[in-house]
């Protein structure tokens, strides 16, 4: 789908009455995020080539943890890649219904890089706050694959190098998208009331079934999210609570 004509910015009302901060990334933290594995990879990685990555995934810190995902050839034609997940780590946090992710990112330059911040969960609930592909310079990818949505949305300030603005509104009856303070796609299609999440930060590497693969001077390629947070609706944090303390005395055999 291409981009519809765009129908609003947030309001300075809306902005100032935001939901409440529920998460931060730190990449660096071990408690957060767990690298170089994630069951969204057959066996949980390290390789997807059905999905037509070159990634072969580390958990080397210097590939993701400093907030910049990188990728560097092998000699076995494969890529080392960077990618942070929530799921399995200690927190294991996850998206919820109702909640919005706000992101800032900096586009990588190279063909063949594929950088992308998502969503998955048992083998599914997988919604793409942006993927994007230099061979199509002005164009960020945005998807609901929970109930099969998509725009490829075009702009002239999208490009390789460019800082972008995210924000996305996972709302039970439409996902929202925002790129740099506009309304881009609202998909009428949403993700449900239960539906919940964790989060993927990668940088994958194209096989050249779809988009074309790294070019062979290509040996290196990275991008740069600057600030990830996810802000949920006081009402919901309030219901999930209420929902963890009686689980809690459910388990401690209380009243």
């Amino acid at each position: 789908m291409e981009n519809p004509a765009c129908d609003g910015t947030p309001s300075a009302e809306e902005i100032s009455s935001r939901p409440e901060i529920v998460f931060t990334a730190d990449f660096a933290s071990t408690r957060q995020w767990v690298a170089g594995r994630s069951w969204a990879y057959p066996n949980g990685g390290p390789i997807n080539p059905g999905d037509n990555k070159l990634d072969h995934l580390t958990a080397d810190p210097a590939y993701s943890r400093s907030g910049t995902f990188r990728a560097t050839l092998r000699k076995d034609g494969r890529w080392d890649t960077g990618l942070l997940t929530t799921e399995g780590s200690e927190e294991a946090f996850t998206v919820r219904a109702g909640d919005v992710l706000e992101a800032r990112v900096r586009l990588p330059y190279e063909v063949g890089a594929w950088p992308a911040i998502w969503t998955w969960r048992d083998g599914d609930q997988e919604i793409d706050v942006f993927e994007y592909h230099p061979d199509n310079p002005d164009l960020l990818e945005l998807t609901n694959h929970v109930r099969g949505a998509n725009l490829y949305y075009r702009d002239p300030a999208i490009a390789p190098g460019s800082w972008v603005d995210l924000r996305v509104e996972f709302g039970p009856r439409s996902v929202i998208w925002w790129v740099n303070g506009s309304k881009v796609f609202a998909d009428r299609r949403g993700v449900g009331r239960a539906w919940h999440a964790y989060l993927i930060v990668n940088l994958s590497v194209c096989a050249g079934r779809y988009h074309p693969r790294p070019a062979p001077h290509v040996k290196e390629m990275s991008y740069q999210v600057q600030r990830l947070v996810v802000r949920r609706p006081a009402a919901l944090s309030e219901a999930l609570s209420d929902e963890a303390e009686s689980e809690a005395v459910a388990d401690s055999g209380g009243p």
